[in-house]
């Protein structure tokens, strides 16, 4: 009897610790959520860090090294992350330029190129590319005009690009090689930098006057260019 009872004792105890270590991991557990959850709080609401935020938007936002159409002094700065082979894109497109044409001086656009279609890469860098021969918006022009002979099935066929740029005027064989030049290559870098910074995930995404759309829409998008200029 003596025997079991020692055997019994032996068994509850190492229940007990075995008790307890789940029940201080468990405490443990916890502590560690409220500390990051602490943490995560504080962060949001220390102003050093929602300042270093807003600073670092704004420099994404920075668009010098961007093409740009319109007055340099325009009440009103439209920063659009564009892909030349959405079909969104260049349906927008035409809408701003009608808005710009209305209000002369008033409206200035930047745009930025992200490519999220398979293969819109190629586009991405015939524009930049045409920027060295001063033909950045025709060729912009002429690509969201015959997107559908270039893309198929929201895939680009880059063989079909330079057709669809003919009439354009670009010196062809200048064009390619511009497309692999450092330049090229460090401002695509930076518009795809910038677009993760501010959460660009589908285009066109547009930010007037450093506002980003509430939600997407060509009234929602008219409205803020309203707002903006009726400051």
């Amino acid at each position: 009897m003596c025997s079991w009872l020692l055997r019994y004792g032996a068994v509850m105890s190492t229940t007990i610790r075995k008790s307890r270590v789940g029940l201080v991991a468990v405490v443990v557990g916890v502590l560690l959520l409220v500390v990051v959850a602490a943490a995560f709080l504080s962060k949001s609401d220390d102003p050093h860090s929602l300042e270093s935020e807003a600073e670092a938007r704004q420099a994404a936002l920075a668009s010098e090294h961007s093409p740009t159409l319109g007055d340099p002094g325009a009440k009103v700065h439209i920063v659009e992350f564009l892909d030349p082979a959405c079909e969104t894109c260049a349906l927008f497109y035409p809408m701003v330029k009608k808005w710009m044409a209305e209000v002369p001086g008033d409206i200035r656009l930047s745009v930025r190129h992200v490519a999220f279609h398979d293969g819109s890469e190629q586009a991405v860098r015939v524009l930049e590319a045409s920027r060295s021969q001063d033909k950045y918006w025709q060729t912009l022009e002429a690509l969201l005009k015959s997107q559908n002979q270039w893309v198929q099935h929201h895939t680009v066929q880059p063989d079909r690009i330079e057709p669809a740029i003919a009439g354009v005027g670009l010196d062809m064989e200048q064009l390619r090689a511009d497309m692999n030049s450092v330049e090229v290559m460090r401002r695509m870098e930076k518009d795809k930098k910038d677009s993760i910074v501010l959460k660009v995930a589908a285009t066109p995404e547009y930010f007037v006057n450093g506002r980003q759309l509430p939600s997407f829409g060509q009234q929602q998008l008219a409205n803020l260019v309203r707002e903006e200029l009726e400051r």
